[in-house]
């Protein structure tokens, strides 16, 4: 079978900061202006505005990481635009899901099912670093950066736990996802360092 030809990666990241640019329009786009002219009139939408600036952190926390990862990266092939597909799959629901915990005052099947979008997420995001150190090889700079991704994996468990613990504690769940992503907030150095 002929060697599968490699592509550029100018396409797919392209393509992926539009998808995500539309993510966090949605999102925005969801927050219904309240009648009143008063601080009292936008009270009740306080929990939609928290699960927004919470998905919206998410977001960009998976925009960042991924601009940095695909900085370490010289090609393409079809396994990578699959895996990277299923990643914006995955960030493409984070509105529904946000909106859905949102309206519902984080209840517990809500927070549950927010969680699951960003376990799901997570592991996407994993799926397509391992994609790439394939094509690229243990040897490459892309390989070198990633190491272990320790983080990675402690974000994945954490998300398991909080969708566990949603269903007891939602509030406690809320708090281990903004634990997630405090961990992230600050752009993954292993790419940056290698510029």
């Amino acid at each position: 079978m002929a060697e599968e030809k490699r592509m550029g990666k100018g396409r797919l990241e392209a393509f992926s900061d539009g998808v995500i640019a539309i993510i966090i329009t949605i999102m925005v786009l969801e927050i219904k202006v309240q009648h009143g002219e008063t601080l009292s009139a936008l009270l009740p939408l306080y929990p939609v505005f928290l699960s927004y600036v919470l998905s919206f952190v998410h977001v960009g926390i998976y925009w960042n990481n991924h601009h940095h990862m695909f900085h370490a990266v010289t090609h393409v092939k079809g396994g990578v635009l699959w895996a990277n597909m299923h990643l914006l799959f995955w960030l493409s629901l984070v509105p529904f899901t946000t909106g859905f915990m949102g309206e519902n005052h984080f209840a517990p099947f809500p927070v549950a099912l927010y969680g699951m979008n960003l376990l799901l997420c997570g592991v996407a995001y994993f799926i397509l670093a391992r994609q790439l150190l394939r094509h690229h090889g243990r040897e490459s700079e892309l390989a070198r950066a990633i190491g272990r991704d320790r983080k990675g994996v402690v974000s994945v468990v954490l998300y398991a736990i909080a969708v566990a613990v949603s269903f007891i504690e939602p509030i406690l769940s809320m708090a281990i996802y903004t634990i997630v992503a405090a961990l992230w907030f600050i752009p993954d150095r292993r790419f940056e360092d290698r510029d």
